[in-house]
């Protein structure tokens, strides 16, 4: 342990999540949207905030092309730097969740050990892990922000799918079919998850 966390000592509060999650009227959770580049995970994420914030739940999507650009400008595309990006999010994530929101987090996470250490971060009965299933041909094909054709033609290394492996969710809390639903279809569902979960029962 270093010296500098030997000096940290956390503050402790009177108002606390359960008073939060009171107030708001429901428990916090983070949803976690896991997928390739193109599988859909952000379109689905903001389709199931706006039906969350239209039932009047308070929300916060917090999606990893904005995080790069802020929060994690400083990180690479390395191994490391991914581990990082996910660490740092999943602290983020964990504070939104403290503070009674419900957080949905669209990142592609490619590697398990990461999105383990971010439910043991997060905890497990806050976390749930969502996966955006689409195959790399699907996605490649979609290729919303021509990623995937300068990945093939090496203007991006490391590029997850192409020369950075991406490692499938075994037993996610939700499989959503990418290619067989349509994004609305796979929303419907997280929502029903989710209200399931955050549910306050008296």
């Amino acid at each position: 342990m270093s010296e500098k966390s030997l000096n940290i000592i956390p503050g402790k509060f009177e108002i606390n999540r359960p008073a939060r999650e009171k107030l708001n009227g429901h428990r916090a959770a983070v949803l976690w949207f896991t997928g390739l580049s193109g599988s859909g995970k952000s379109t689905v994420a903001n389709l199931v905030e706006q039906d969350l914030h239209q039932r009047g739940l308070k929300t916060y999507l917090l999606d990893g092309d904005n995080v790069r650009s802020g929060l994690n400008s400083d990180l690479d595309f390395s191994e490391s730097g991914r581990k990082e990006n996910i660490r740092r999010i999943a602290e983020v994530a964990k504070l939104f969740a403290d503070s009674g929101t419900i957080a949905l987090v669209s990142f592609i996470s490619p590697f398990k050990k990461d999105r383990e250490q971010a439910k043991l971060i997060i905890g497990g009965d806050t976390f749930s892990e969502i996966f955006v299933d689409a195959s790399l041909a699907c996605c490649e094909e979609r290729d919303v922000k021509g990623l995937y054709k300068k990945a093939r033609s090496g203007i991006i290394p490391n590029f997850t799918g192409i020369d950075s492996p991406y490692e499938a969710p075994e037993h996610p809390d939700i499989r959503l079919d990418a290619e067989g639903r349509t994004a609305a279809e796979c929303a419907a569902e997280v929502v029903e998850f989710t209200l399931s979960k955050v549910r306050i029962t008296q």
